[in-house]
């Protein structure tokens, strides 16, 4: 039976880039080589002047939109990427990060299969400058009331976080420029204001360590910007959901772990769920924990 566009929703990647010319080649081939019949795939350099336009060239054929001109910032080029693109799902990969030859596949099976499902994130790998994967951390996800409590940090991936286009425009459709370091961060908890964030048992995205990474920017700028968004966040909330943050946050990680989540799978805490799609091996199916 021939796949269809069901099967295959469109999936639109941009990759932001400035003077990455040593890790760029590799991002764009694990963009380019999975072979996904319906990518759409847009690379916006920020005048680069090393070799990176040069590589981009390379691959002119396999790109729906590119361009190398000065930009302003990180987020500035996510939102001039996306702005060019027309796909249900949406993601992005930095010019040094990751993607793994079956995610395309996966992301879209998931979707698919399951259309309440509007935003997912895979499990979290780290790679080393070679590309080999060298961290694999084993998470049960992260709920709105993990954020509240403030267990954001270090949770979610970028790299391997896809939403639907519906999401993307009900949470106000771009990213915020004014942000340097966590815009990522601030589209994340937008998204968890409007629906849950599901996990996907599997490798989807590889980050990347090395010297020069966005989060790393100097004196934490990361961590500043997080906490920002992180108070403005709470304060949006309704006492009923602080309530239960609090409750969380009493049990700390490692207890929350064992303690919280052993009383939610026997019913008795209903509302700390942390959505997972796993796959079942005996149907040969996705299914939703």
């Amino acid at each position: 039976m021939a796949n269809t566009l069901q099967d295959h929703p469109r999936i639109s990647v941009v990759t932001p880039s400035f003077n990455q010319d040593e890790f760029l080649e590799a991002t764009l081939r694990s963009v380019i080589t999975q072979g996904y019949p319906e990518l759409e795939y847009v690379v916006i350099d920020g005048g680069s002047t090393d070799d990176s336009v040069s590589i981009i060239e390379r691959y002119e054929a396999d790109l729906a939109y590119w361009v190398s001109e000065p930009d302003q910032g990180h987020a500035h080029a996510l939102n001039k990427g996306f702005a060019q693109t027309t796909g249900e799902i949406m993601c992005w990969v930095n010019s040094s990060d990751l993607y793994y030859p079956w995610t395309f596949e996966i992301v879209a099976e998931v979707f698919a299969a399951f259309p309440q499902v509007e935003w997912i994130t895979g499990a979290i790998s780290m790679v080393d400058v070679c590309g080999r994967p060298k961290v694999v951390a084993s998470a049960s996800g992260v709920n709105v009331f993990d954020v509240l409590a403030g267990d954001y940090r270090w949770r979610i991936q970028q790299e391997s976080v896809f939403w639907r286009r519906s999401l993307w425009e009900r949470a106000g459709g771009r990213l915020d420029q004014a942000l340097t370091c966590a815009a990522d961060l601030d589209l994340w908890l937008r998204f968890f204001r409007l629906v849950p964030l599901y996990r996907v048992g599997t490798l989807l995205g590889g980050f990347r360590v090395h010297d020069d990474c966005l989060g790393d920017a100097g004196d934490d700028l990361y961590g500043r910007e997080a906490k920002q968004l992180h108070s403005r966040f709470v304060s949006r909330y309704d006492r009923t959901s602080l309530a239960r943050a609090r409750l969380i946050r009493l049990f700390g990680d490692g207890k929350r772990k064992m303690v919280v989540k052993g009383l939610s799978e026997i019913g008795l805490l209903p509302w700390y769920k942390h959505p997972q799609v796993v796959f079942d091996f005996d149907h040969m199916v996705w299914a939703i924990l």
